[in-house]
């Protein structure tokens, strides 16, 4: 049970480093790789997430977490983030019919994990785009929720941008006043080639990942691999949330319920 809910955490995160911009970055290729293959060794129970302690998690998750510095509102920068929200809204609506974004280069993360919170489509070419420029109509990845009678209903879209980019380029894709960019700090990672030892616990709670443990130290005593920052910066847009800039741009990683955890099918 532990393992399987550590390994899908892990993959969760660590699809996160292809869709940054670091598409070339060998370490990004490595994690990407020793979470599938972690996912596919688990063995997996419908009721992982249950025997977790959800404040301990979201206090682990926290230490891996890092945002942009945050700036004092004005009024020219809410109209530019609502300029943001309305080309992408009237770039993205026609996905709504998950079809068509598939048809058009969408396409879904983990499709072997069912139940997921937040469905991520994603399209490459995107991704390495948004490594250098920015374009309103063109995020990422679209994300998808499912409605009770398990159909895809579009809520969104993410952005991404390298790992070098600057808070004050940041700043000009969307206002840090308005909106939270992002990334995975802390991260102690499995040694090459040994990937099974994404499975390792220690007092019961997982010692490599998104909530493993968080600092080098820890890391060098865990005989693991410390990353300070692990892939590029990130956005959540809750396109179709109404109008409040607040909502839209609500940064919801530590919301007991984000994070793309579901049951494997």
């Amino acid at each position: 049970m532990a393992r399987s809910f550590i390994a899908r955490l892990a993959l969760a995160s660590l699809f996160l480093g292809v869709l940054s911009g670091r598409l070339n970055a060998q370490h990004s290729h490595e994690l990407s790789d020793t979470a599938l293959a972690a996912v596919r060794a688990s063995h997996s129970s419908a009721d992982a997430m249950h025997g977790m302690d959800a404040d301990w998690k979201m206090a682990a998750m926290a230490k891996h977490m890092a945002y942009t510095s945050s700036r004092p509102l004005t009024a020219s920068d809410s109209v530019r983030a609502a300029h943001v929200v309305n080309e992408l809204r009237q770039a993205i609506v026609k996905y709504r019919d998950v079809k068509v974004a598939d048809a058009d280069g969408y396409k879904m993360f983990a499709p072997g994990i069912k139940n997921q919170p937040q469905y991520h489509f994603t399209k490459g070419w995107n991704a390495i785009r948004n490594q250098r420029g920015f374009d309103p109509a063109r995020p990422t990845s679209l994300l998808y929720k499912k409605n009770a009678r398990g159909e895809f209903e579009l809520i969104g879209a993410m952005y991404t941008a390298a790992k070098g980019t600057s808070e004050e380029d940041l700043n000009e894709r969307v206002p840090l006043s308005v909106a939270h960019w992002h990334r995975h700090v802390n991260w102690c990672i499995p040694k090459r080639n040994a990937k099974e030892r994404w499975y390792e616990t220690k007092d019961g709670r997982p010692v490599f990942g998104p909530l493993g443990v968080a600092t080098r130290e820890e890391c060098d005593t865990a005989d693991g691999r410390f990353i300070p920052q692990a892939f590029g910066w990130m956005l959540h847009a809750t396109t179709f949330a109404g109008n409040d800039l607040n909502s839209i741009w609500h940064d919801d990683h530590m919301a007991k319920d984000h994070a793309m955890i579901g049951d494997p099918k």
